[in-house]
C-alpha cells in the first residue's frame, strides 16, 4: 500500500488533546499517520474546517498531511449536530481524493481509514464511490457507553448513532479493535462478523514517555515537594469520573494530609461545565480546595513531566475502550490504579503493574492508593513492571500491523453492505 486517506471528521489530530472533544483518538490519529508515514505510506488525514483562518493542507512531516474540508459553518459545532454536516464532508474528501494520483509522487489512493462512527458515515460513502476498501476505527461505541452511563445517551440520537454504527461495521472491510475486550464488545453488540475484526494496539512514544527523575518533575512543574501526588489526566465529563479521583483522596485525609490530586483537563462534552461545576462544588464542600490543583489542558509531549512528578495516575472511567493515559503513566513508571473495564483490563496487569477496580468506589480506590504509597519496595516493583509492559505498545508496531491488515484487503474483493 501506497496512500491512505485518514478520516477524522469531528476532531483534527492537530486540536489540543484534553479539551472540548480532543482526547485519545487525536493523538492516535496523529501518531498512527505519522508512524506510517515513516514506513512509506503517504497519509493524507482529512478533517472538518471549523475556522476560516485555517491552511487548507498543512503539512506535518513528509508523507503526512491534514486536510480541512469545508463541511458546515466556519465554526466550531457541537458533536450532537455534526452528522447534518457528513455528507458535505463526504463530498469535500471525494473532490480531493479524485484529483490525486496524477504522479509518481501523487500515487492513488489505496484505501481508507475512518475514525469515529460520523468519519465512518463519511467513509461509508466515499468507500463506494472510489471502490476502495474501508478500515473502520471506533474509539467508543454507543451501545458500550450506554450500559457505562446512560444519561449521556439521549435516547433518540444514542438510537440513531448505535444503527449508524451498525451500518458502519457492516459495511466495513475490516474493524479494528485495541484490544480482545473490545474486540468482543463489536462482535457481541453489533453481531460483527469476527473474521473481519483486527486486533491492533495503540502505541505510546516512548522518546518522550519514559521513567525519570520524580523530584525534578515536580520541580518543573511547581508542584509540591513533600507528600503524595495523584494524577487524574483527561477530559472533565461524567465518563471519565474526575469526582471518584476527587473523594478517593478525601478518603485518604486521615492516613496522607499532605496529599494532593493534580486534575490536567478541561471540560469536554453537553455536560462537560456542569461536570466542572458539580466538581469544583464538589472539592469545596470535602474541604480539599487546597488539595486539588487544575491544570488546563497540556501539549501532550508535557504530559510525561505530570506522570513522572506522581505517585500514583487514577483512571476511573466508566467505560474505556482502550485507556491511552493508563498507557502513558506506565511508560513513565507510574503505578495505574484504574476502574476494571474495557481496554484497561488489557492494560493494567492487577497486583503487578497497578491495580483494577470493580466498581466506582472511592473508599476502594483509597485502599489500593494507601498500599501503594505505605510500601515504597511495591510502588518501586509495580513502577518496573508497568515500564516493561508498556515497552511493547509502540506506534510502529501498530502501523505494521495496519499495513498487514490493508495487504489482506488489496485482492479487490469488497465487503458488500449487507
Amino acid at each position: 500500500m501506497r496512500r491512505l486517506a485518514v478520516l477524522s471528521l469531528h476532531t483534527s489530530p492537530l486540536a489540543q488533546p484534553g479539551t472540548g472533544d480532543g482526547g485519545g483518538m487525536n493523538v492516535y490519529v496523529r501518531e498512527l499517520s505519522s508512524a506510517l508515514a515513516r514506513s512509506g505510506v503517504i497519509c493524507d488525514v482529512y478533517t472538518r474546517a471549523w475556522s476560516d483562518d485555517l491552511a487548507p493542507t498543512v503539512n506535518i512531516e513528509p508523507g503526512f498531511r491534514v486536510h480541512h474540508v469545508p463541511a458546515g459553518p466556519p465554526a466550531p459545532v457541537v458533536k450532537e449536530a455534526l452528522p447534518g454536516v457528513v455528507d458535505e464532508f463526504a463530498d469535500g474528501v471525494l473532490k480531493s481524493m479524485d484529483a490525486a494520483g496524477g504522479s509518481e509522487d501523487d500515487p492513488p489512493f489505496d484505501a481508507i481509514h475512518a475514525n469515529y462512527w460520523l468519519s465512518g458515515l463519511a467513509g461509508h460513502a466515499i468507500k463506494h464511490q472510489l471502490d476502495l476498501p474501508l478500515v473502520s476505527t471506533f474509539h467508543t461505541l454507543d451501545r458500550v457507553k450506554a450500559e457505562a452511563s446512560p444519561e449521556e445517551v439521549e435516547s433518540h440520537a444514542g438510537y440513531l448513532r448505535a444503527e449508524a454504527e451498525a451500518a458502519v461495521i457492516r459495511c466495513s472491510d475490516a474493524v479494528l479493535a485495541s484490544c480482545s475486550v473490545e474486540a468482543a464488545q463489536i462482535s457481541d453488540l453489533y453481531g460483527a462478523d469476527p473474521s473481519r475484526i483486527r486486533i491492533i494496539a495503540p502505541g505510546v512514544d516512548h522518546a518522550f514517555f519514559g521513567p525519570g527523575d520524580r523530584p525534578q518533575a515536580r520541580r518543573a512543574l511547581d508542584l509540591p515537594d513533600d507528600g503524595p501526588i495523584l494524577l487524574f489526566v483527561g477530559r472533565i465529563q461524567p465518563l471519565k469520573g474526575v469526582s471518584v479521583a476527587v473523594e478517593a483522596l478525601a478518603a485518604l485525609r486521615n492516613d496522607h494530609p499532605d496529599a494532593h490530586l493534580v486534575v490536567v483537563g478541561g471540560p469536554s462534552g453537553p455536560r462537560g461545565a456542569a461536570e466542572v461545576d458539580r466538581v469544583t462544588q464538589l472539592v469545596s464542600d470535602l474541604n480539599l480546595d487546597d488539595r486539588v490543583l487544575f491544570v488546563p489542558p497540556q501539549a501532550h509531549e508535557l504530559l510525561s513531566s505530570f506522570y513522572r512528578a506522581a505517585d500514583v495516575c487514577l483512571v476511573p472511567s466508566r467505560s474505556e475502550s482502550f485507556g491511552l493515559v493508563a498507557l502513558e503513566a506506565a511508560a513513565c513508571g507510574t503505578p495505574v490504579v484504574a476502574s476494571d473495564v474495557g481496554g484497561l483490563r488489557s492494560l493494567v496487569d492487577h497486583g503487578r503493574t497497578g491495580y483494577l477496580v470493580e466498581e466506582s468506589d472511592p473508599e476502594v480506590y483509597a485502599g489500593w492508593i494507601r498500599q501503594i504509597l505505605a510500601q515504597p519496595a511495591l510502588a518501586d516493583q509495580l513502577s518496573a513492571h508497568a515500564a516493561r509492559r508498556a515497552s511493547r505498545y509502540t506506534w510502529s508496531r501498530a502501523a505494521h500491523l495496519l499495513m498487514e491488515t490493508y495487504a489482506d484487503l488489496t485482492d479487490g474483493r469488497l465487503v458488500e453492505c449487507r
